[in-house]
């Protein structure tokens, strides 16, 4: 769930600033990419300011459903998919800023509009930069762990990762559980880091 969100909003803040100048522009990327270089328990924290039971956010969901977003599935949604969008977002820049400007143009003059611009000769140019981007977000919204433990907690059935299963595993002496993860992360994050190089070529 959090790939497809990190996709939609990647895809279209990417586009949004690729295409855009403006003032500040500069300081609203580094916010963007921010999560990829801030350690994930501040991304944790700072998640709990903003979701938290006493921000507002938190109170209107509490007041809304009944309920809160903290310790919650859709927690360890939004902890991944706040990890993972900076490398989306850089992959579908890049890959936007390489479009050639004339065949946009050439199909404007067609009578296409953005929507068809966009669609049927942006995107299809820049596919595998996207498709890189979708590939790098999975395997990092996969593998993380810091934030997702301090924003969703560790519930089995409900808001256990892979990540926070080796961790309770090996806490808890079970090295053959433990083992069993590492291998099935392992071997998935090879095979994603592998699809790229084949989509470099």
């Amino acid at each position: 769930m959090s790939v497809v969100f990190v996709f939609i909003f990647g895809l279209l803040s990417a586009r949004f600033m690729a295409k855009r100048h403006f003032f500040g522009k500069t300081a609203v990327e580094t916010l963007l990419t921010l999560p990829l270089v801030l350690p994930p328990t501040v991304v944790g924290f700072i998640l709990i300011i903003i979701f938290g039971i006493n921000s507002p956010i938190g109170r209107t969901v509490e007041n809304l459903f009944g309920s809160t977003i903290m310790f919650t599935w859709w927690a360890a949604v939004i902890a991944a998919s706040v990890v993972a969008f900076p490398l989306m977002y850089q992959s579908a820049k890049t890959g936007f800023l390489q479009v050639d400007t004339g065949a946009e143009e050439a199909a404007r003059v067609d009578g296409a509009n953005e929507w068809k611009v966009f669609w049927y000769v942006t995107l299809p140019l820049s596919s595998r930069t996207l498709v890189t981007g979708l590939i790098l977000s999975f395997a990092r919204a996969l593998g993380e762990f810091g934030a997702t433990l301090m924003f969703a907690g560790n519930l089995p059935g409900r808001t256990q990762t892979a990540p926070t299963a080796i961790y309770i595993a090996i806490e808890s002496g079970n090295l053959d559980a433990a083992w069993l993860w590492v291998i099935a992360m392992v071997g998935i994050s090879f095979l994603m880091l592998l699809s790229t190089s084949f989509l470099k070529q």
